[in-house]
């Protein structure tokens, strides 16, 4: 598959989990990778294995930051042709009642404005070459509510009107934005903030198809919406939730 030959990639969160999974997916389809986070070791690791691709050291939570990585990934690779706003965190689970502040900011930081500045930081390269496509992670969070995750619901729900509207501010200019929306995925995220495994045959079998979605799978649709094969889709949310959302 050469979807995205030569293209140049730039995905936050990519040192594990979904973010690694879209890295791999995007090489194969012949894409040059870009992937930022803040785990030097972790990042590492997964371009060691991936054909043209490099690590930059960021964080999504300082505009200044991912100022600096888009600056140094065109440096690199002369443009940004996709963006994949991945990286995020779950917070701590609890009934809003007993939910800190502290948490609250912590998550909105990371899983919103950090989309915010990664969105902003790229676009500033993106335009002046003529546009390109962006994908936002979203999640079943972002159409659904479930109990004891007030600011991770709240952050996906505002992914999802950021994506809306990161498309229609820059339609014209050759910008397309889409959001991915997966069930729940087991990632070294997922599984630090859910250990029991039987909670996860529980989730398991709430999902219609009796399993769950793979990163590999969020990877391909991911890959899908940054190729000019969807070059039709902007500001869409796209499920990748095994049938959940239906019933």
């Amino acid at each position: 598959m050469t979807d995205l030959q030569d293209k140049v990639i730039l995905i936050t969160g990519g040192g594990s989990g979904i973010g690694a999974a879209i890295a791999r997916c995007a090489a194969g389809a012949g894409a040059k990778v870009a992937i930022t986070g803040r785990n030097t070791a972790m990042m590492r690791d997964v371009v060691s294995a991936i054909p043209q691709a490099r690590a930059y050291d960021a964080d999504v939570r300082s505009l200044e930051s991912m100022q600096a990585a888009c600056a140094a990934v065109v440096a690199d690779f002369g443009r940004i042709d996709g963006l994949v706003n991945n990286a995020g965190i779950g917070g701590v689970f609890a009934p809003l009642a007993a939910a800190s502040l502290e948490n609250w900011h912590q998550v909105l930081e990371t899983n919103l404005t950090g989309v915010f500045n990664t969105t902003k930081a790229a676009l500033t390269h993106m335009l002046p070459a003529g546009g390109g496509s962006m994908v936002n992670m979203g999640s079943l969070s972002s159409i659904l509510a479930e109990k004891h995750m007030s600011a991770y619901i709240a952050t996906k729900h505002a992914v999802a009107g950021l994506t809306r509207a990161t498309a229609l501010d820059h339609a014209k200019d050759g910008i397309r934005c889409n959001a991915v929306c997966p069930s729940f995925i087991r990632t070294p995220m997922t599984e630090a903030g859910i250990p029991d495994p039987a909670i996860w045959e529980m989730i398991r079998s709430q999902h219609p198809t009796g399993r769950l979605v793979t990163a590999e799978e969020v990877a391909e649709i991911t890959v899908f919406l940054l190729s000019d094969r969807s070059g039709g889709m902007t500001g869409g949310m796209h499920l990748a939730d095994a049938g959940i959302a239906a019933l």
